[in-house]
C-alpha cells in the first residue's frame, strides 16, 4: 500500500520524532509511507493534487486533527487521524477549528489517542461516533551518543563551577513555544540556585516560536541557575538526559510526552507539571513527581 502521512515536522521535536517512528514502523510492515510536512501545501486541494498522481496514493495519515487533519477533507481516499494532544486540548477552544474537526473525525475512518484520557476529551468536545477512537500508547526508542562529552555540554550550556560532579541538573526538554511553558519554573529555580548553587535548570530544545525564544534568551541573561543549551541530535539528547538529575516537563498542554516516556526508558527521575497528558503517564510518588505550581510539590 502506498501511503501519504502527514505531520508537522519541525526539526528536533516531539512531532518529528514520532512521525519518524511511525514512518519507519509502516515501511517495515511492507507498505510505501511518504511522510510530508504540513507546511508543505496551502489548502486541501494541493494535498489532493498530490494523491491523484501516478502511482496514485492508497491511504493517508495525519498527526494533529487541525494541523494535518484539515488538509485531508477533499480526498476522496481512506484516511486516519492521530491526535496530537494540542488540538484536542487547546485547538477546541477556538469554535472555527473546532468545527473544522468535526469534519475531519466525521470523515476519517478511524482516529488514534495516545492516552483514554484524550480519548475521553475528545469524545467529550468534539461530536463523533465513539467507537472511530482508538487508545494506543506512544512507544519510543532512545539510543545515548557513546563520544557525549557532559562537561562539555555544561560549559557550552553558560555553567560555570569548578564542583561540575556535584551539581544537580534539572534538564528541561521542549521546543520552545507557548504551550510547553518553559519559563513556568525560571523564577523558582533561581530562588533555589540562589540557596544552593548546585541546583541548576537548563532548557533544551528548537527554537521553534522566534519571539517566545527572544523571551526565554533574556530571562536566561538575568536569572541565575536558568540556562539555555543549543540544541543537540537525539543521540547526544539522549545522553545529557542519563547524566542530569531529573527530567522536567511543564507544559500546558500534553497529548503523551515523548521525552518523559524517553526519561523513564533512561531510568532518569521525572518531575511533570500535573496536567491530564502528563497524569495518565506519571503515577505521583511511583514513577515520578507532579507539581501543579512552582510553589506546590504534589498533584
Amino acid at each position: 500500500m502506498k501511503l501519504l502521512f502527514l505531520a508537522c515536522l519541525s526539526p528536533k521535536t516531539g512531532n518529528y520524532t514520532t512521525a519518524e517512528r511511525i514512518r519507519s514502523h509502516i515501511e517495515s510492515a511492507g507498505h510505501s509511507c511518504e511522510l510530508r510536512d504540513v507546511a508543505d501545501f496551502h489548502s486541501p486541494s494541493d494535498v489532493a493534487h498530490l494523491v491523484s498522481q501516478n502511482p496514485p496514493f492508497e491511504a493517508a495519515l495525519a498527526i494533529h486533527l487541525f494541523k494535518a487533519g484539515r488538509l485531508l477533507l477533499d480526498l476522496r481516499l481512506p484516511f486516519g487521524v492521530i491526535f496530537g494532544g494540542t488540538d484536542i486540548n487547546e485547538d477546541v477552544k477556538d469554535e472555527q477549528k473546532r468545527v473544522v474537526m468535526e469534519q475531519v473525525l466525521l470523515k476519517a475512518r478511524f482516529a488514534v489517542a495516545f492516552t483514554e484520557k484524550l480519548k475521553e476529551e475528545a469524545e467529550f468536545v468534539l461530536a463523533s461516533p465513539d467507537s472511530k477512537i482508538y487508545v494506543q500508547p506512544q512507544g519510543i526508542q532512545t539510543e545515548v551518543a557513546e563520544q557525549f562529552c557532559w562537561t562539555e555540554f555544561l560549559r557550552s550550556s553558560g555553567v560555570r563551577t569548578e564542583c561540575l560532579d556535584e551539581l544537580r541538573v534539572f534538564l528541561l526538554v521542549c521546543g520552545l513555544r507557548r504551550v510547553k511553558d518553559p519559563l513556568y519554573l525560571a523564577d523558582v529555580f533561581s530562588e533555589w540556585h540562589s540557596e544552593n548553587l548546585h541546583n541548576v535548570l537548563i532548557i533544551i530544545g528548537p527554537k521553534v516560536d522566534l519571539a517566545l525564544t527572544a523571551e526565554v534568551e533574556a530571562v536566561v541573561k538575568r536569572a541565575t541557575g536558568v540556562f539555555l543549551a543549543q540544541e543537540r541530535s537525539q543521540q547526544e539528547l539522549h545522553a545529557a538526559m542519563k547524566r542530569c538529575f531529573a527530567v522536567v516537563n511543564s507544559s500546558v498542554s500534553e497529548g503523551m510526552s515523548a521525552a518523559i516516556l524517553e526519561a523513564m526508558d533512561l531510568r532518569v527521575p521525572v518531575l511533570a507539571r500535573n496536567i491530564p497528558g502528563n497524569a495518565s503517564v506519571v503515577k505521583h510518588g511511583v514513577t515520578g513527581l507532579l507539581f501543579s505550581s512552582p510553589q506546590v510539590h504534589g498533584p
